[in-house]
């Protein structure tokens, strides 16, 4: 299978690339800053501005698209920032879809990245794909409906948006800054501790990539999430088991919005929770590998 990968040369999109090129299909990356070889990125680099379609559109042919392309989340929420993040989605999906909708031979399928943080704040309800998107905040939902619009036409024989949970990866930015904190005495719950934390390992959502791309009768919304969401409190008594660090004070509201501040990230990320569960997955048969929380992060650290 061919596949081409928009956004595939941040952390995630090489480690999709890196899995599909290991089962033997031919991956595509579509960057701004082509490079002829480079082992520590794999596929085929192909340069494209994500914004205006040019001689990269040939590569859509009859493949399978997966589109990550977008800005980190983890910064400020400011009208500024959501205007960012917003455009850093948008416009190259637009482009995606403006390209592929002038082939003869249109993608085979099109799996459009999308977040579970487009419920918002979920409170207590279990919520499955057919739970409706929430209004705001705009940095969370708001970003990612206009996400989910910008592919809404995309003109392919198969679409799959894959909402996905917080991913849990080696040397990446939420692991990271989640461990920091234990290891600086700041591993107590945040708030009141009970906003519910969806979450995969990154070895089951490499798995459920190639299940969409693989499996003909995945369509719709498809939730990217482990089947055992888990309270903050329960996810950082976790963390501090692990990094055998002693029982920590928590941290109030007042002083995560301080400190979100210094760090230039959104308090809501920490306050807001969604209790959600991969329920089309589950129908379907799939297996995690990881399914509780326990042993994925004692695999990744």
């Amino acid at each position: 299978m061919k596949v081409v990968l928009a956004g595939g040369s941040g952390a995630l999109g090489r480690r999709i690339a890196a899995d599909l090129t290991a089962r033997g299909d031919e991956v595509v990356v579509l960057t701004r800053s082509p490079r002829p070889y480079d082992p520590g990125r794999p596929g085929r680099q192909v340069g494209w501005d994500g914004v205006t379609t040019g001689a990269w559109a040939a590569e859509l042919a009859g493949a399978a698209v997966v589109n990550l392309a977008g800005e980190l989340v983890d910064r400020r929420p400011t009208p500024a920032n959501v205007e960012l993040l917003t455009e850093s989605r948008v416009r190259p999906t637009r482009a995606l879809v403006e390209a592929a909708s002038h082939l003869d031979d249109p993608p085979i399928a099109w799996l459009q990245m999308s977040t579970l943080a487009i419920y918002g704040d979920g409170g207590e309800a279990t919520i499955t794909e057919d739970h409706p998107p929430a209004d705001g905040p705009p940095q969370m939902a708001g970003v990612a409906r206009a996400w989910e619009a910008a592919a809404a036409d995309a003109p392919a024989e198969r679409r799959v948006v894959l909402r996905t949970a917080v991913v849990f990866d080696r040397d990446t930015p939420a692991l990271d800054r989640l461990t920091g904190l234990v290891r600086w005495g700041l591993g107590g719950r945040i708030a009141s501790g009970r906003q519910w934390i969806s979450w995969l390992h990154v070895t089951d959502l490499l798995a459920i990539v190639r299940r969409c791309l693989d499996d003909p009768s995945m369509a719709g919304v498809v939730h990217a999430t482990s089947p055992s969401p888990v309270r903050n409190r329960e996810l950082m008594a976790t963390l501090r088991s692990l990094q055998r660090r002693p029982p920590a004070p928590p941290t109030p509201t007042p002083l995560l919005r301080l400190g979100a501040l210094v760090l230039r990230t959104d308090p809501a990320l920490a306050l807001l929770g969604r209790r959600c569960v991969p329920a089309r997955l589950s129908d379907a048969g799939f297996t995690f590998a990881f399914p509780e929380l326990g042993p994925a992060l004692t695999d990744l650290l």
